[in-house]
């Protein structure tokens, strides 16, 4: 392999014995275990771009910490990248091909941040929300579920950690328990690893929760598929299975309506930042209006109740985001002001308000939900929404900071 060409992945810097180091993980858990490196062999990673030779990146190596680098340590680290996975090679083809294969014929989708991001067993889980509810910034009490309020028509949630964002779960989910309960419910989610053409990726699997399975609705998402033109929603289907922002949904969902009574359409929604760019509504992109279309379309002479929740943050700033600036108490208000100026636009229903907002700013802020939000408000145009909690996760050690909020759409 002598372009070696490193796959996209995850880089975050880590710290063991007082030696500063980094680490690389697989989004998508293709490469099951991450690999902590050096600094020496993420310098030399970052050059694995498929476009540079083994030659040249030695030559670099030796330019940038005047040094020896003995070839067989170079070859020993391509080997070990490619061997995990890390590569983008034929041994990576092969290995995708039986992760995808296993996957699509598995009829659930495993509860995979279970034990990692939240309790793996019903009860510890149970406790664990409950306290959201009570702790600091929570909602104070579990409301009891009644049916007499007429049904939300959206729920905006978090898809940050739980156990960083659990008050503001229990904000959102806590309102959905005191109305009528939904009959269907669309989740729209973050897909933080789509990057192809694909802007949207569905999948018939039921979604495991430690309460039991959240039952998609596969009748309704075959017709879905059927129906949307601009591309094939199963293409990218890999791409749930690691994902968290429609996992964490279908967890607090099973948690507060139960298992039964109700089902999913769990739909990922890839980026919008070129349109950010170019300035161009989502609605000019066929493949957003396709999709729009195919859903009310579908929704159209749907009798069930139906909710679409959001599962997205807001802001990502600070250096682990790529910005020069650290993530300070100044950044936060920053943060802060624009975030609430922006939930204006969701609480009068406008989408084009809201994309034109983040886009006259080019994104600054980073807005991973932005692509879920925009396509939640297109369907739900014109309907007035409620702000229940804003908050802001600071991540000291990474110099950076999350904003998330929780709201309600009448």
């Amino acid at each position: 392999m002598d372009h070696p060409k490193i796959r996209p992945i995850e880089s975050f810097p880590v710290e063991q014995n007082g030696q500063k180091l980094v680490c690389l993980r697989d989004p998508l858990g293709i490469a099951t275990q991450p690999i902590v490196l050096g600094m020496g062999a993420y310098f030399l990673v970052t050059l694995f771009n498929g476009a540079t030779s083994l030659t040249e990146i030695h030559e670099a190596f030796i330019r940038r910490f005047n040094e020896s680098l003995p070839p067989e340590q170079l070859n020993g680290l391509v080997d070990a990248l490619d061997k995990a996975g890390f590569l983008d090679s034929p041994a990576f083809v092969d290995r995708r091909q039986r992760v995808m294969e296993e996957f699509r014929q598995s009829p659930q989708r495993p509860a995979v941040h279970a034990g990692l991001c939240y309790a793996k067993e019903a009860m510890p889980l149970r406790r664990e929300i409950e306290g959201y509810f009570r702790g600091p910034n929570g909602p104070g009490h579990i409301p009891e579920p009644k049916n007499s309020e007429a049904p939300l028509s959206g729920l905006i949630a978090p898809h940050i950690d739980p156990r960083r964002g659990g008050p503001a779960y229990a904000h959102a989910y806590g309102q959905l328990m005191t109305r009528e309960r939904p009959d269907l419910v669309i989740i729209l989610g973050t897909s933080h690893y789509g990057g192809g053409p694909q802007l949207f990726t569905a999948t018939r699997k039921h979604y495991m929760t430690p309460f039991g399975p959240v039952a998609s609705d596969r009748e309704f998402i075959e017709r879905l598929a059927g129906r949307y033109q601009e591309g094939d929603l199963f293409a990218e289907e890999l791409l749930h299975r690691n994902e968290h922002s429609i996992e964490f949904q279908a967890l607090f969902l099973a948690w507060a309506l139960g298992t039964a009574g109700y089902k999913v359409v769990p739909i990922l929604v890839s980026s919008f930042h070129q349109m950010v760019l170019s300035g161009i509504s989502p609605l000019d992109d066929p493949r957003v209006s396709g999709m729009v279309e195919a859903l009310k379309a579908e929704l159209e002479g749907e009798t069930r109740r139906v909710l679409i929740v959001a599962g997205v943050d807001f802001a990502h700033v600070g250096k682990k985001f790529g910005d020069s600036f650290t993530a300070d108490e100044k950044v936060a208000g920053w943060v802060r002001t624009e975030d609430l100026s922006l939930i204006e636009t969701i609480k009068r229903g406008d989408p084009e308000g809201f994309f034109g907002q983040i886009a006259k700013e080019r994104d600054a802020r980073k807005i991973c939900g932005l692509a879920p939000m925009y396509m939640q408000l297109e369907m739900l145009k014109g309907r007035t929404a409620r702000l229940l909690m804003h908050d802001i996760a600071m991540e000291p050690q990474t110099e950076s900071a999350v904003s998330f909020a929780s709201i309600a759409i009448d």
